[in-house]
């Protein structure tokens, strides 16, 4: 069975959609930056969503949609897998940025590409959008910033202070279009 990958409209971002989404991941190692240096620390911890977490996830991605950004998902036979949604206000000056705001795959299909073909699809949207570059506050698991960096990302050359204050162990990467 293929994966189909499908831009969603404001009305299909519902919480059933996540019904079989599994978000969870287990972190043992993470990087953090200490005299500017960037360096990898042991800080085991398992990554999960609550109900609660959902609910204000369909609101952000409802939100996305709603204000003219992106979201697209990955669907394996009719079930969600993955997605991806970006920001449609540029910032960031010359930078022109936009802001990659989500990228997700379910614990059972890591690993089969789904997490590189929704990133090339946001970079593509982003481009005809007027970005040079994505703007990404990522978490900083060791594996997370693995897949980051083989999308051609890099340390963002300038930070989005929001971001840096919502989640501070968050690595600012951006990436060119």
């Amino acid at each position: 069975m293929a994966i189909i990958y499908k831009k969603l409209q404001e009305g299909e971002i519902r919480q059933e959609l996540f019904l079989h989404f599994i978000r969870h991941q287990t972190v043992v190692k993470c990087w953090r930056k200490e005299n500017d240096k960037w360096v990898i620390k042991d800080d085991p911890f398992i990554d999960d969503w609550s109900e609660a977490d959902y609910k204000f996830l369909v609101f952000c991605l409802r939100n996305t949609v709603a204000t003219g950004g992106l979201v697209c998902a990955a669907f394996y036979d009719g079930v969600l897998k993955g997605f991806v949604s970006v920001e449609p206000k540029l910032f960031g000056g010359d930078h022109k940025y936009l802001d990659l705001s989500s990228i997700h795959v379910s614990e059972d299909m890591r690993g089969k590409g789904i997490g590189t073909a929704l990133f090339r699809a946001a970079k593509e949207w982003a481009k005809a959008h007027g970005a040079k570059k994505l703007y990404i506050s990522a978490h900083s698991a060791v594996e997370s910033q693995a897949f980051y960096y083989k999308m051609g990302c890099a340390e963002a050359a300038v930070y989005n202070q929001a971001h840096v204050e919502a989640e501070p162990y968050d690595c600012q990467l951006e990436c060119k279009v």
